[in-house]
């Protein structure tokens, strides 16, 4: 297992929240840490600058990409020494699982196949695995973290993938040139089911490495990628137009507690991926 304070630094840079260890209960799950990534994004689509989490209160949607994350942070309003930072902590025994940990660093798939759910599984070439302790944690077993008929197909989670031309126009060759996968990408959007207001993620570990977090470690110096490497339910997710981008979609009408209920049953994480940029 890396560094646990680098894997810490990664949970910080997914969550916006300032990860610290304890030696007590953890204040997050894993669940909990892709509830609030796929949450923050669904709210910024809306147009929210705050997400409300139990236990947690209120966390800020500003968008720090630009900053280092750990320079001074902006002031709230109420006052000048006031961190737009949650602090969390997080127990790394509890959290973190590494028997399950795998490195994928120097390993190149070439021409191998690997099913899971029985959909392509691309495994995450070039990226280093930190698994996490999401075994015997959900009502009807693990068989989704399995590898049998009844294991749900991977998929990834980047930052800021959501339903914008943006990442819809994310299209290998020249999309200009090509009027109907325009016509067709626009229509993603508009398109009930497809248009916005949900949490997206992808099967293609490319395409989460585009619209991924990056953050300056303080262990080592080094600048890294994070990602996160879930199981996705087939029976909830949309398949949009734009190929490998899938939709966990969200109606209108749900509260906010309904909002994180359709994520959890949707969308379970089990890895933190991490890779040198």
């Amino acid at each position: 297992m890396p560094d646990p304070k680098l894997c810490l630094e990664a949970l910080s840079a997914l969550s916006g929240c300032n990860v610290e260890s304890t030696t007590g209960a953890s204040q997050l799950s894993p669940q909990d840490v892709v509830n609030i990534v796929a949450l923050k994004e669904y709210y910024r689509q809306q147009g929210f600058k705050q997400l409300e989490y139990p236990s947690l209160g209120t966390l800020s949607l500003q968008d720090m990409d630009e900053a280092d994350m750990y320079s001074s942070p902006p002031a709230l309003t109420a006052g000048p020494e006031q961190s737009l930072r949650t602090t969390v902590k997080i127990n790394p025994e509890d959290f973190f699982h590494p028997q399950f940990d795998y490195d994928f660093t120097n390993i190149k798939d070439g021409d191998k196949t690997f099913l899971r759910g029985n959909e392509q599984y691309v495994r995450p070439c070039g990226w280093n695995r930190v698994a996490l302790r999401v075994i015997k944690k959900y009502d009807g077993g693990d068989g989704w973290l399995g590898t049998g008929n009844d294991a749900w197909p991977v998929s990834y989670q980047g930052y800021n993938m959501d339903g914008s031309l943006g990442i819809i126009l994310t299209h290998e060759g020249n999309p200009k040139d090509e009027p109907a996968f325009l016509d067709a990408a626009a229509a993603a959007v508009v398109a009930e089911g497809t248009r916005g207001r949900g949490a997206y993620s992808t099967p293609d570990i490319k395409m989460a490495e585009k619209h991924c977090k990056t953050f300056k470690s303080k262990v080592d110096g080094k600048t890294y990628k994070v990602v996160l490497q879930n199981r996705i339910n087939p029976d909830k997710r949309v398949k949009c137009q734009r190929d490998n981008v899938w939709l966990v979609y969200v109606p209108e009408e749900c509260n906010d507690v309904q909002k994180r209920a359709i994520v959890q049953e949707s969308i379970r994480p089990y890895g933190l991926l991490l890779k040198a940029a």
